[in-house]
């Protein structure tokens, strides 16, 4: 059972051996991500000129849970625009948000401007 939700920016952190990547890799096994934030992991990945192959092999060795985003879970994270505009979150972030939010685990994350947000979803940064 998963209890912390990562956010593709710690999940790169970790693969990218930055700071906070111990904090991270200690949480892997017993975490969820969206499938949203999943799609930006590989995106950053395929950016960073990996293979298709590389980063299926890179992403199918996490252990992680993967959520996908449902009706709700978009809704949601398209309602939270309005209380994190302010904090500059993207999309991504509200769907990472929107998940801790539902299942009520707390966020990790390598981004500190989320742990300003008004949501009540407990944030934990990596950095």
């Amino acid at each position: 059972m998963a209890e912390w939700v990562v956010d593709a920016s710690a999940v790169l952190a970790f693969l990218r051996d930055e700071p906070g990547a111990v904090l991270v890799e200690a949480r892997l096994p017993r975490s969820i991500i969206s499938s949203a934030n999943l799609a930006e992991v590989a995106s950053k990945l395929t950016d960073r000129g990996l293979a298709e192959s590389e980063v299926r092999a890179i992403l199918g060795g996490l252990s992680f849970e993967i959520a996908p985003v449902d009706a709700a879970l978009g809704l949601r994270a398209g309602l939270l625009r309005s209380a994190t505009r302010a904090f500059g979150l993207s999309l991504g972030d509200r769907m990472c948000l929107a998940l801790a939010e539902r299942e009520g685990l707390p966020a990790v994350t390598a981004d500190r401007a989320w742990a300003e947000t008004p949501l009540g979803v407990e944030i934990i940064a990596i950095r």
